[in-house]
């Protein structure tokens, strides 16, 4: 399935796909909505999608689609020359294209994705390094957020359906690789180093 925001592309790209026999399109979009409604109902393998898709966003829909069981695999397909490959691949795409590269490009990082493989320019990992909330469990992070709304810790509790001795153990976890000492500066931190796109997504909403 494809899904971009501008018309012209996206029916080049409908035409590309079409012609070869290694894909069988299921379905294009040209928003973030659109996209996650079709694959919640018709079976997708995988997905190529632009990173700025209206109206959630490349990185929020691959943070949705994370939670789905039998998600398609999504490549970003994009401007290769900055930071948007690092950030496709710490949102949790499973491949990147640059859209200024030959088309065959595409497909074929299609084609090894489909494959059950991760395809990407080269990425200096010491950048994914940088920020630690990249290296927080999905656990981790919900806390985290939960921290961010002033739960306490039998709060926690309730929300996560954990006990509260297991909530102290995750904290302190959390706290150890935030290199923060207490729950203030981890909510400090949780509001300066937001994930790529949410942050945008909290203005939205105020």
């Amino acid at each position: 399935m494809l899904a971009n925001s501008n018309s012209l592309v996206l029916s080049a790209m409908s035409e590309i796909f079409d012609r070869d026999p290694r894909f069988s399109l299921v379905a294009t979009t040209a928003t973030a909505e659109g996209f996650l409604g079709t694959v919640m109902r018709v079976p997708v393998q995988v997905g190529v999608i632009d990173w700025d898709l209206p109206v959630l966003g490349g990185a929020k829909l691959i943070e949705v689609l994370r939670e789905q069981e039998n998600a398609p695999r999504l490549v970003v397909y994009g401007d290769g020359t900055g930071d948007l490959p690092r950030l496709a691949m710490t949102a949790g795409a499973a491949g990147f294209a640059d859209r200024s590269a030959d088309v065959e490009g595409l497909l074929a990082t299609c084609a090894d994705v489909a494959a059950g493989k991760m395809v990407f320019p080269f990425i200096d990992i010491r950048e994914l390094q940088k920020d630690p909330i990249h290296s927080l469990s999905r656990r981790e992070r919900t806390m985290l957020e939960a921290l961010s709304k002033g739960l306490t810790n039998r709060e926690l509790s309730k929300a996560l359906g954990i006990s509260t001795n297991t909530v102290k153990f995750h904290l302190s976890n959390l706290y150890e690789k935030l290199s923060v000492r207490n729950r203030a500066q981890a909510i400090a931190f949780y509001y300066s180093s937001r994930l790529p796109g949410e942050a945008s997504e909290r203005e939205k909403s105020r």
